[in-house]
């Protein structure tokens, strides 16, 4: 039986029933390569939603190759990512703009060398695009907003950070970064799903929205702590001004191995603020009416997720050391699979299981 729930990802998918929803086979495959853990959310989704939220992150990690390379000149991916957004609403401008993007990408190292999936995604642009113009009405507009917006988040960055070290000012700075790199997702997330379940029409769509989009910043809190060694190195601090003043802290401070010790207290302000977010996001599980199992677990999944990495963030000496950034093991997700899925058998066990994830927090 052990050997059975250990086995990995797609045996455990398999027993979920999984449903193939995109319709090229090769963007499905795509999907599964670039997409890592936020696979293993998608693939148990209903049928219903699962092509809308799949073909939009694929879109969404494809205009994300496009803003960090660093071998095009800021501007031209700036200009890019504009051209990009123009063809996601204009479906007569689709595969013009992605042979732009591919021809600007020929011949460079923006896309990993090895990486034969990110490679592929890249020439399966036009595909991408053609896939969201087929989406009906109300999905098409939904998709359509959030990837403004996702890319919207991508061109304030290309502004912001130009090569040397520039710090977010302020703490609503970076929550409004938050929104633009995640909550928004889940603000979509929402939409798309609560439209296409008419089982979810008791649950309060403003509230569950709001409750998403606090998912999805707590998320992106969570990653701005663990990359924020490989960051500064490159010039980005996301660690807002007003927070480091607070600490009597300077980014150079977090780059420096006899004084980067001294921002565990600053990082772990951030981690609460997460703590908050994800408090939340098991609220919004919650509203998910228990029998409605494939829009539950793909959210359990990234919560305890996002829990575990903050977890081992905080127990770290060293967070900000970037010779020894925090990654979960791949054994671990495993495990938090396995526990997700036990969490659907009953109310009691979820919370259960929540409130031993949470307790270690309050130690």
């Amino acid at each position: 039986m052990l050997q059975k729930l250990f086995a990995g990802p797609s045996a455990l998918l398999g027993r979920l029933g999984t449903m193939r929803a995109l319709d090229d086979e090769r963007l499905d495959a795509i999907l599964k390569g670039v997409s890592r853990s936020f696979y293993l959310s998608l693939a148990v989704l209903p049928r219903a939603v699962r092509a809308q939220l799949s073909v939009a992150y694929l879109v969404a990690r494809a205009a994300d190759t496009v803003a960090d390379t660093e071998v095009i000149p800021r501007g031209e991916r700036a200009a890019l990512l504009g051209a990009l957004k123009q063809a996601i609403v204009a479906p007569e401008l689709a595969q013009a703009t992605s042979a732009k993007i591919k021809g600007a990408l020929a011949g460079t190292s923006a896309v990993a060398p090895g990486n034969a999936q990110e490679t592929a995604l890249m020439q399966a642009l036009d595909t991408c695009l053609a896939a969201l113009h087929r989406f009906e009405p109300f999905d098409l507009l939904a998709t359509e907003r959030v990837l403004d917006t996702l890319l919207t988040g991508m061109q304030r960055d290309l502004e912001r950070f130009d090569g040397r070290l520039y710090v977010l000012p302020t703490l609503a700075d970076l929550d409004e970064h938050c929104y633009f790199a995640a909550g928004c997702v889940g603000e979509y997330w929402t939409q798309i799903t609560h439209h296409h379940h008419e089982r979810l029409m008791p649950v309060d769509i403003g509230e569950q929205t709001a409750r998403g989009v606090r998912l999805g910043k707590g998320l992106q809190y969570v990653n701005v702590l663990r990359d924020t060694p490989r960051d500064l190195l490159d010039g980005r601090c996301y660690m807002p001004q007003e927070l480091l003043s607070a600490y009597d802290l300077t980014p150079e401070d977090l780059k420096d191995p006899a004084r980067r010790r001294r921002g565990k207290d600053a990082a772990r302000y951030l981690s609460d603020v997460a703590l908050c977010h994800f408090d939340a996001g098991f609220e919004y599980i919650e509203a998910i009416p228990s029998h409605e199992r494939r829009l539950r677990l793909p959210v359990i999944l990234p919560l305890w997720i996002g829990l575990e990495t903050l977890r081992a963030l905080r127990a770290a000496d060293d967070p900000f050391d970037p010779a020894a950034p925090v990654k979960i093991p791949r054994e671990r997700v495993y495990r938090l699979m396995v526990e997700a899925s036990l969490g659907l058998i009953a109310e009691p066990v979820l919370h259960e299981l929540q409130r031993l994830r949470r307790e270690v927090f309050r130690a």
